[in-house]
């Protein structure tokens, strides 16, 4: 049993919950004890459809076959739609990229969700974002380009170029959304419409 098993099993309930809050993102010690009393002292019916609907996302939400967003079904809705221009593929990095990418109204194409992005100094290489599917998706004989929605920041840049390489020496056309986007900024921090004019004015990659 390592020290943080050790500790954690020695924490109360009410700390236990407070340190699992703590691993959403943006919420720090003081914000996740604000949480945890607040649940338990206002909202405790809250705080049970929360444990409930958690369980339940566990147990049903899987990668889609295709694309590998977050579904509960094999293939997800958007790759089964018929109206999808499949000649097109937008690579991201998270299924909340994917959303913001979609609120612009301004790509009919389909998606490919990496689920990460290269970062050798944690560990993360290209097996680790799934570029192998990605290949074969890339390469299925109806794609022509793929859309490379990484973020701007240093991992984004450098995930966006390994693809970039890997695809164009299979033949395939490969863009870059434009630099609407902030260097350094994430896409699902950025407005819809900066991201919908990025996506118009993409550059070949």
């Amino acid at each position: 049993m390592n020290l943080r098993v050790k500790a954690e099993a020695n924490l109360s309930s009410l700390e236990r919950l407070a340190e699992a809050l703590r691993r959403l993102p943006g919420v720090g010690p003081k914000s996740a004890l604000r949480m945890t009393y607040h649940l338990l002292q206002h909202d405790r019916e809250g705080a049970k459809m929360i444990g409930q609907a958690m369980l339940g996302a566990l147990d049903m939400v899987h990668n889609c076959g295709a694309c590998n967003t977050f579904t509960e079904h094999d293939i997800c809705a958007t790759c089964i739609n018929s109206e999808r221009d499949r000649s097109l593929l937008c690579v991201v990095e998270s299924p909340s990229d994917q959303l913001m990418i979609e609120q612009t109204m301004t790509y009919k194409g389909l998606y490919f969700v990496l689920m990460g992005r290269l970062s050798p100094l944690d560990g993360v290489g290209p097996q680790d974002i799934y570029l192998d599917k990605l290949i074969l998706r890339a390469t299925d004989g109806l794609v022509k380009e793929v859309v490379l929605a990484t973020n701007f920041n240093n991992e984004g840049e450098a995930t966006a170029h390994y693809i970039s390489e890997t695809l164009k020496a299979r033949g395939l056309q490969v863009s870059r959304l434009a630099r609407g986007v902030p260097v350094g900024g994430e896409l699902e921090y950025v407005d819809a419409g900066t991201i919908a004019r990025a996506m118009l004015d993409r550059r070949a990659s």
